[in-house]
Order: C-alpha cells, then sequence, then structure tokens
C-alpha cells in the first residue's frame, strides 16, 4: 500500500497530464458564449454539465489561453488547487460549492479588470470535454464640455470636451442643435498603464 504522501503526489501528476492533454483531442460543446460587464462590478461565466451531473468531486480546469500561467481555477477532485493559478486571478476567481451538485460550475470573478478581457475555457479533462465563453470589459464616465474661450474670426465661442476612464477606445463626435455632425479637429487620446482611454476635442 502506498503512503498518502506518494499517493498524493500521484494524484498531482496524473492531475498536471490530464490538463496538458493536446486541445485538438477535447470535445468542444456549444458556441462560445459572449459576457459583458463594467469595470469593478463582479460576474459570472457560465458553463453547465450536459446532461446535469454532480461535479462536487470532479476536475474542473477554468483558464485563459492567452495567459501564463493559463489557470484562472481549478477545481481537483472537489478542492481548489491553486499551485498554478495565475496571481491576477488569485483571491478573485471562485466557484459556488452549493451549485456543483447540479452541475454548474460556472466561474465568478470578483472586482473585474479591463485585463481581465478575453476568450475563457471550461474544460473537464477526463471527460475531455470543454466550453468557451469571451468576457468583454468596458469602463465608461459622462463626458464634460467646458467654454475654452472665443473666436475672433467667427465670432463664435470655442468649446472643449473631454472624457476619461474609458474602454474600449471611444470615438468622440460633436452634433449641433440639429443632431448633425458638426466638423471638428481629431479628437487627443490618451492611455493609462492599465489601458484605459482619455479622450478629449475642441470644436
Amino acid at each position: 500500500m502506498f503512503p498518502i504522501n506518494l499517493l498524493s503526489i500521484i494524484a498531482v501528476t496524473g492531475f498536471l497530464l490530464l490538463m496538458f492533454t493536446c486541445k485538438g483531442e477535447a470535445q468542444q460543446t456549444d458556441s462560445p458564449q459572449s459576457v459583458t460587464v463594467m469595470v469593478g462590478e463582479d460576474v459570472v461565466l457560465p458553463c453547465f454539465l450536459k446532461p446535469p451531473k454532480d461535479a462536487s468531486q470532479m476536475t474542473v480546469e477554468w483558464g485563459r489561453p492567452d495567459l501564463k500561467p493559463r489557470f484562472v481555477f481549478v477545481n481537483l477532485d472537489g478542492e481548489e488547487y491553486s499551485a498554478d493559478q495565475n496571481e491576477a486571478f488569485r483571491g478573485r476567481s471562485s466557484m459556488i460549492p452549493e451549485n456543483l451538485k447540479h452541475g454548474d460550475v460556472s466561474l465568478k470573478l470578483s472586482d473585474v479588470r479591463i485585463s481581465d478581457s478575453g476568450r475563457y475555457r471550461c474544460y473537464f479533462p477526463r471527460e475531455k470535454k470543454e466550453y468557451f465563453t469571451e468576457l468583454v470589459v468596458g469602463s465608461a464616465s459622462s463626458p464634460g464640455a467646458s467654454l475654452s474661450g472665443l473666436d475672433v474670426s467667427s465670432s463664435g465661442v470655442m468649446l472643449d470636451c473631454s472624457a476619461a476612464g474609458w474602454y474600449p477606445e471611444p470615438e468622440m463626435f460633436w452634433l449641433d442643435g440639429d443632431g448633425n455632425i458638426m466638423s471638428a479637429g481629431a479628437a487627443e487620446k490618451s492611455t493609462d498603464p492599465d489601458g484605459v482611454y482619455t479622450v478629449s476635442s475642441r470644436v
């Protein structure tokens, strides 16, 4: 009989071999879903076993193929496995334990960030089944307009408009009283380290 620590090593080794199974051998089920959320909110990425069955003791891997390490959250035989979890999701990703018995292995992400945007994979390594969800993260704020000065040549005024904290990249237009697009110079755009946009324009 193997000692307990050796059994643990065998179990984890077997799990890692299953996780690195070639993607081409997995059965993709259903069309990819899309979920939209605003920065700072919580979101649930859906994933369900079909037909429904108890998943509380199953191995389920949530990952982002574009990340290294790719693991967002892993449920290993009913226990959270965090050794190879991507640091960006540590403490922010989870499953709802009471839902696992009904085959609901959806992933909850808390305090969503711009960098969370991407394609997520819900994968059952032993069953070789995978589901994909595209997460679209947005950010917005109310634009502010102000009087910047007088245009002596046209006896008119100059107006500035700016908006910060936008994602994805926004487009800014000026409209007249009838809702027609006015002629204006190209908007100035900048991004912060998180890729969030600030845009400004003058007319």
